[in-house]
């Protein structure tokens, strides 16, 4: 049994998880890429899902920062991002997205791979407490795991899926039970249906970032 939702206990996350995705590190790359085109000036920043703290690393490192907010539902995850954090303006929190205590107060909110564990019921409120915590003209900005929009199109882009992480070292084993999990642990939709639920929860413009694999780059301004 793991300490946090994801695939991996929190000692051995940032290993496995760049095993499990194509690409890990450009997520957060053009997340920070994005950030400083919307953005001309410092920034307050929330970081839900934060796990061990990968997107505060690269945002301290690329982007003028105010407030800085790591905020995770684990207290394994989030002992670990306390360790590899101790910048001034950094604060962690350990709620669950769907209980954020937030209002009008981020400039950007970040999820990566986070939305994708709830069902589209529960996803949609915790959008919507994400838009509730940014500030006017601020930026949601989540990647995650979707849903391919045939069967046929699951069964081939789940096969590359596991095929990818068995050149990055993982045994067969490790990769069937990591794509065992799709539709049991976590719960993807279509990039149209997350879109869709964006827009219902206010956003004013919805757009899609970054595509490859199984894995999309959303993003919303308030």
């Amino acid at each position: 049994m793991h300490d946090n939702k994801s695939a991996f206990a929190s000692y051995e996350y940032d290993v496995k998880i760049k095993q499990t995705f194509p690409y890990y590190d450009d997520f957060f790359e053009q997340i920070t890429d994005l950030v400083k085109t919307v953005f001309d000036h410092p920034v307050s920043w929330l970081d839900v899902g934060c796990g061990t703290g990968k997107m505060g690393e690269v945002a301290h490192r690329n982007v003028e920062l105010e407030r800085f907010v790591f905020s995770d539902a684990s207290e394994g995850m989030m002992s670990v991002a306390k360790k590899n954090h101790s910048c001034p303006q950094d604060e962690f929190l350990v709620c669950d997205v769907l209980d954020l205590p937030y209002k009008d107060e981020f400039n950007v909110i970040t999820a990566v791979q986070v939305f994708h564990f709830f069902h589209v019921q529960d996803r949609q409120k915790a959008l919507k407490r994400c838009y509730e915590a940014l500030k006017e003209d601020g930026l949601l900005i989540t990647f995650e795991n979707f849903a391919p929009f045939t069967k046929i199109g699951q069964t081939i882009d789940l096969k590359k899926w596991k095929e990818f992480q068995m050149r990055q070292g993982k045994t067969l084993e490790e990769a069937n039970q990591h794509i065992d999990r799709y539709g049991k642990a976590y719960f993807p939709v279509t990039i149209e249906e997350h879109l869709k639920l964006m827009r219902e929860c206010g956003f004013k413009v919805v757009e899609i970032l970054w595509v490859s694999n199984m894995q999309v780059g959303l993003w919303g301004l308030k």
